[in-house]
């Protein structure tokens, strides 16, 4: 992976139920995050029905195909993520894993991983992810875009839970619209950790889940059990 992997993190003023139902269904995830234009889940294969060990109530690793739409072309990709919603310290995480053999993507492959915990403030959300560039040299100005896109879009997430504002309303040409203070923005978001730097390798910090996932192209086995007191 690249060295400076991708950390964003906000806090939402609902509960993490609300949270991980919006950010987990795909048709709803793709409504709200700029990344994806369609998220699209495979019917499950006797292979990744099957659960990865103890520790997850939603341990069933799923395929699932995207598409990202640019102007005069479609990005196509695919898959495999993979939840846990029963860890001890009532946090929930999903790992996912993705790829796309299109030579205009700007991302070849990569992996990461989201976070949910309960704070006092309603529910942290947090990603860390880290990707194999497919622009080369021209990673030095995607990397930067592709951090903002999903600030951008962790806040509109935010404004959708907490405002009941749908995502439609603030399209992507609404950060021009600076008299409205309240739009969207990925300034409001943590771009580090706590303490830490924002050049830095973000996947430090993902579950022991990100590990077991087999390659995006196949699910012939979902890897080693989960060990629910794992990170």
């Amino acid at each position: 992976m690249a060295r400076s992997g991708i950390y964003v993190e906000t806090t939402i003023a609902a509960d993490l139920e609300h949270v991980w139902r919006l950010s987990q269904e795909p048709s709803e995830h793709a409504r709200w995050d700029l990344r994806f234009s369609s998220i699209v889940p495979e019917p499950a294969s006797p292979a990744s029905g099957r659960r990865a060990g103890v520790g997850t109530t939603d341990a069933a690793a799923r395929r699932f195909t995207y598409t990202r739409r640019v102007p005069f072309h479609t990005v196509h990709g695919v898959g495999v993520s993979l939840g846990e919603t029963d860890r001890p310290d009532g946090s929930r995480t999903s790992a996912l894993r993705f790829s796309t053999s299109d030579h205009l993507s700007p991302i070849r492959s990569g992996r990461g991983y989201w976070r949910y915990t309960t704070d006092a403030g309603g529910t942290r959300f947090i990603t860390g992810y880290d990707y194999e560039p497919g622009w080369g040299a021209l990673d030095v100005v995607v990397r930067p875009l592709l951090g903002w896109a999903t600030a951008w879009s962790f806040d509109r997430l935010r404004i959708w839970i907490e405002r009941g504002e749908e995502p439609e309303r603030w399209p992507l040409h609404s950060v021009l619209w600076f008299r409205r203070g309240d739009r969207p923005r990925a300034g409001r978001c943590r771009r580090a950790p706590a303490g830490g730097i924002r050049r830095a390798d973000h996947l430090a910090g993902a579950p022991s889940t990100l590990a077991t996932l087999p390659e995006p192209g196949g699910l012939d086995s979902v890897g080693p059990a989960i060990d629910k007191g794992a990170s």
